[in-house]
Formats: structure tokens, sequence, C-alpha cells
């Protein structure tokens, strides 16, 4: 059956330093902040810059997670090989999101970042947030959740951009194709070739990444001023510390387990990492870590899978950060939380956070709601961490970035389709994988590529 889009080729040839899109996209991030600190109303008036930007890329992230899960689970052997693929990334994604849940958890009782600011709840402007707060929801049950992995029509799907309908369908879709056999080569071949236009328009994308990134921050500055961050300070410290503290320690070890170099690894994916940052939306860069993680020698089938699913069950940074602000609320208000209050709050989230994929500012309301519905936390205290929260979603979104990938090289370990060999030559850059989406798309196709 037709795969994913086949190895790339490799190429020696080195880019001119001032042609690599992570400087590009580093020295816009500064400038956007720099703009916003001295000019604050320019700023904040680029914004369109950056969310044109993250509108292109969700336009073709649909078509993209269908076609790759599609062809991913086509180039299978037989569906049990799909669902046990499935089945082994669904436990380390809930295993994981409880471990991302339970260290917010943690930090934010050990070191207690909102304690002595005394707010009170019923002097707050709830109004500022009204826009985020559904007053009549009500907590999410596991029946709801799977109603709405149903999408009224397959259009509707594509046209709201929901992640886990559209990857509801192509599952289906690509297990009609395991079903019909050879009947279905011809179809899957197309979805294939289309993946390839997909692709070639992300590419061609990918050449404003740096304007995209320069509006987003610049509205970010503008917006909230840098001076925002100084009272709530200890907040966004013990939640960046928390970030670092998963990604070197929970990552490393899995990468490590993997036989592969966190810090390489980190170095390979730099330009996504800088664009994530910028535009604080991990889905900004979902095609292009497709292909990385093919390229460094990850099975395509795999990744076709694993990627898509994460991108909706594997967000720990969103995780990390949904426990920490809702204790660190508790402790501003003085609201009283016991441990079996805590953990219930826990539970909670662990159902709510799978609704928060990729898109910014969405973290923020899954936290309103989730306080909404549980009714403890007063929910209007959100608006103390309103001003913040745009500089607390580029971490957010960095985390859930990195963690997605590791969690695609362990996968594709534990279902012996890694490449060791590979991913340590393509992250100790003794071959510079030939990808559609760099600047020379549509020079190579990847049908005619062969690994070296």
């Amino acid at each position: 059956m037709a795969t994913l889009p086949s190895a790339p080729a490799t190429s020696t040839k080195k880019r001119a330093w001032w042609r690599s899109l992570y400087l590009q996209v580093l020295l816009a991030i500064f400038v956007g902040a720099a703009i916003g600190h001295l000019a604050p109303e320019t700023g904040v008036a680029l914004k369109p810059l950056g969310d044109g930007f993250i509108k292109l890329i969700k336009m073709v992230v649909g078509p993209i997670i269908f076609c790759t899960v599609v062809t991913g689970i086509a180039s299978m052997d037989n569906i049990t090989q799909a669902g046990r693929v499935g089945v082994k990334a669904m436990i380390y994604f809930f295993a994981l999101s409880l471990l991302s849940l339970a260290i917010g958890l943690i930090i934010a009782n050990v070191f207690e970042p909102g304690t002595g600011m005394n707010v009170d709840a019923s002097k707050l402007d709830q109004s500022s947030v009204s826009q985020y707060v559904n007053p009549s929801a009500q907590p999410q049950s596991v029946t709801d959740f799977f109603m709405h992995l149903i999408p009224t029509t397959i259009v509707d799907a594509f046209a709201k951009g929901e992640i886990l309908q559209v990857l509801f369908f192509a599952l289906l879709f690509a297990a009609a194709t395991i079903f019909m056999g050879e009947r279905a080569k011809p179809i899957v071949k197309l979805i294939d070739d289309f993946s390839h236009v997909l692709f070639t328009i992300v590419g061609i994308i990918m050449k404003v990444a740096p304007l995209g990134a320069l509006g987003a921050m610049a509205y970010t500055v503008g917006q909230y001023g840098l001076v925002s961050m100084i009272p709530l300070a200890k907040l966004m410290l013990c939640y960046y510390a928390t970030c670092g503290i998963f990604v070197f320690g929970v990552c490393w070890t899995v990468l490590r387990y993997a036989g592969l170099s966190l810090m390489k690894f980190l170095a390979y994916i730099k330009e996504e990492i800088f664009i994530v940052f910028g535009t604080c939306s991990s889905e900004t860069v979902f095609p292009r870590m497709l292909e990385k993680l093919s390229a460094m020698g990850c099975d395509k089938s795999i990744v076709g899978m694993v990627l898509p699913t994460g991108y909706s069950f594997n967000l720990s940074g969103t995780a990390i950060y949904l426990t920490m602000a809702a204790i660190f609320l508790a402790q501003a208000t003085n609201t009283p939380m016991s441990l079996e209050e805590e953990l219930i709050l826990l539970g909670v989230m662990m159902l709510t956070s799978k609704g928060a994929a990729g898109v910014v500012g969405t973290a923020f309301v899954v936290l309103s709601a989730t306080l909404s519905s549980i009714g403890h936390i007063p929910v209007a205290a959100v608006t103390i961490i309103l001003g913040i929260d745009r500089f607390m979603a580029e971490g957010r979104a960095v985390t859930n970035l990195i963690s997605n990938g590791a969690a695609t090289i362990l996968v594709s370990k534990w279902e012996n389709g890694l490449d060791l060999a590979r991913a340590r030559a393509v992250l100790n850059k003794e071959i510079h994988p030939e990808l559609e989406t760099s600047s020379r798309v549509g020079k190579k196709s990847y049908e005619k590529a062969k690994v070296a």
C-alpha cells in the first residue's frame, strides 16, 4: 500500500547562516518585543501578522492529519498492528498527563507562589474574563467527551478544525482501506500524493514564519507590557522552572531510554521551538515535526499515528499550567483546599486538559471553564493571571512540542520502528535530511529519495 513520504534525501550543502529559519524567527521575536515595548500601539496593531500566520497553518492541519493517519495506518501490516500502536501511545499519553498534573500540583504546593497576595475575589471585575467563561458550564462527563469525538458530518470536522474529530474519521477511513485490501490502493496512493501537495503548501507558508512570530510577540508585549510580569514573577518563575524540570527530567529520561541525546534533539528541532515560542501555538510546526521525525529515522506509519494523537492527548505543558494556575489562584484568594479537593481537581483536569490542543489561549479558556464547573475556587480570580497568560502560553506550547516529539520517538522504539543509527547520524549532523517544507521545497521528490 501507499505509505507516508519516504525518508528524505540527505544533503551536505549548508545554507548561508542568514537564510536559517530559526535565526530569522529569533531575530523577529526580539524585534517584535522591542516594538511592543517601545511603541505599544504599533505592537498591538501588528497582531494580524501573528493571527494570519496561525490561520494559514491551521488551514492545512486538518487535511494533513487525515492524510498522514490514513497513509500511516494503511502502510502497516494489519489492523492489529495499528491498534497496538494506538493503545501503547494512549497509555503513555495518559500516564504522562497524570505525571504532568501531579508535578504542577506538587510544585505549586511546595513553593506557594500565590501565598501572601490576599486578593479579595469579590472585588475582582469578572467582565474582563466573561468571554472565557460559560456560566452554565458543567463538568464534561466521559460520555460527553466520547460523543464529542463524533463529528456531525465529515465536512463539519474539517471546517471547524476539530483535531479529535478529524483523527476519529481518519482512523475509520484507514481501517476501511485495510479491510478493502488491494481495491483501496489507488485511493491511498491518491491521498499520499495529495499529502505532498499539502507539505509543499506548508513550505510556502513557512517562509512568512518570521513575520508571524514578529507580529505575535509585538502584540503580546504591546498589549500586556513587560511590567505586567513583575507582580506575578514568582508564578512565572515557578511555572517555567517546572516546565524545565519536566523537559530535562522526564523527556531526558525518555530519550535516554531510546538511546538518544535530549540536547541534540532540541538542537535538531530548534527552528520549530523558536516558531512555537514566537506564536504560542504548537500547531504552527505540526507539519514540519511530521517530516523531521520521519527524517531522523522514526517509522513513518508510527509518526503518522502518534504525533497527531499526541497533539490532543499529550499536552504536558498545558497540564502543568492548569494545576499550577488553579492552586496559585486558590492561594492568592486565600481559598483553602484539602488534599481530597486537590485530587478531585486533578482528576477533572485529566479530562478537561484533553480539550486544550494547540490553539493560542485555549488553556486559559479550559482553566476558566474548569473553575466555573467545579465551583470551589472563585472563577473571577482568573483575572489575576489574565495579563501574563500569554507569556505562560509560550512555555506551554514549547513543552507540549518537545513532549510530543519525545513520545513519538519512544513509541517508535517500542514498536522496533526507530532506525537508531540514522537518528544518531542526523542528530550528530553527520547527515542533513532534505525536508519538503524547507526553502528548497519542490526540488526533490520524496518518491525519488534514497536513504544514504
